[in-house]
């Protein structure tokens, strides 16, 4: 995701959430051509740093109709192993659409801490209840998960300007997304009560945030993620080691 401005998160976005990786035996990401019938629609299987402005471009659609008919809002968050349908062009007469090249394969995630990365701080003092790559419905979890209760503070685990702060209605519920600069971004989701606003600079370890139960959440917790480039991080990998 380019640095700074909401673009790198209509790509994504975290922040946020469960699912990362393709589940077993999902076809590989391209676009499949159509049946012969007018009317099928192509769909496309999301990788990891993949924009939803290119795919869409590769549709051949506008990131708003791709957006509609696969019922996403802003700020567009995908996730590795989503499939995407493609907007039905129903002017189209009736043939058999020439699949463009598939998309390169998708690096797994580092397994050292990468230079340049910001220096974080735990979010929530919660224990860790699900790790980074745990199955979640499926697929690989594109973070951690921290236990909690309603009403305990959430803080910034590093110094960044915010660049969502809104209700992400299909998974997350209240999400923050904070922008640390050279394509970094943390995650927090499921939350309760939001403190700060789009465009406002925040300090490490400011508060940002209350513990709720919103989203896809089953109970209080919080939802974490580390992103570079719109590719999940381990952020085991890139915060404090817990005695």
């Amino acid at each position: 995701m380019p640095k700074g401005g909401t673009a790198r998160l209509a790509a994504t976005a975290l922040l946020l959430l469960p699912g990362s990786l393709a589940a077993q035996g999902q076809p590989e990401n391209l676009l499949e051509s159509p049946p012969e019938r007018s009317g099928a629609a192509w769909t496309y299987t999301v990788r990891a740093g993949d924009r939803m402005s290119v795919i869409a471009q590769r549709m051949g659609v506008s990131v708003e109709a791709l957006a509609a008919v696969n019922r996403m809002k802003a700020p567009y968050i995908l996730r590795e192993g989503q499939v995407l349908k493609r907007p039905d062009p129903a002017s189209l007469p009736p043939r058999r659409a020439t699949p463009p090249p598939s998309a390169p394969a998708a690096k797994p995630a580092p397994t050292k801490r990468e230079t340049g990365a910001p220096r974080l701080l735990w979010p929530a003092p919660g224990a860790v209840i699900s790790r980074f790559g745990a199955p979640v419905k499926g697929l690989p979890n594109n973070g951690i998960d921290l236990a909690a209760f309603t009403g305990m503070t959430v803080h910034a685990a590093a110094a960044g300007k915010v660049m969502f702060a809104a209700t992400e209605p299909e998974r997350f519920g209240q999400l923050i997304l904070i922008d640390h600069g050279s394509g970094w971004v943390t995650a927090y989701a499921y939350l309760g009560q939001m403190r700060v606003k789009v465009g406002q600079s925040v300090t490490k370890q400011q508060v940002i945030a209350k513990i709720g139960k919103s989203g896809e959440a089953k109970r209080p917790s919080l939802h974490f993620e580390l992103r570079r480039d719109n590719s999940p991080r381990n952020p085991a990998l890139y915060l404090p080691v817990r005695l």
